[in-house]
């Protein structure tokens, strides 16, 4: 299973992004290789619309089971990431990304519907 998070730097250590569209970074966790990888997403921070959606894109290639944010995504945003049939969980912000994960296996953050 492929868990991404909305993140402010690049490690576990790193604050969860309150922010979907304008997330500075992804982080990608593979439970199966127990793995962390980073998706820069910096690049967005500086369009002046459209940025939602541009992240919902890079998550549609990368196709994870799971997202875990602050705020949740923006109504345009949300209409991809509806196509990826993923479970989208908010309400993470003020955590760093290994507490988020923790709070997730443990049931204790919100799931938002589509």
């Amino acid at each position: 299973m492929k868990i991404a998070f909305t993140s402010e730097g690049k490690t576990w250590e790193s604050k969860i992004d309150p922010r979907f569209g304008r997330a500075e970074y992804i982080l990608i966790y593979n439970q199966e290789k127990d793995t962390l990888s980073v998706i820069d997403n910096s690049e967005v921070t500086k369009q002046a619309h459209g940025a939602g959606p541009s992240t919902a894109q890079k998550l549609f290639e990368i196709k994870p089971d799971v997202l875990i944010t602050g705020n949740g995504p923006g109504n345009n945003a949300a209409m991809v990431l509806k196509k990826l049939n993923l479970k989208l969980f908010v309400n993470a912000h003020n955590s760093t990304v290994k507490e988020a994960y923790e709070k997730y296996k443990n049931n204790l953050l919100e799931e938002m519907p589509f």
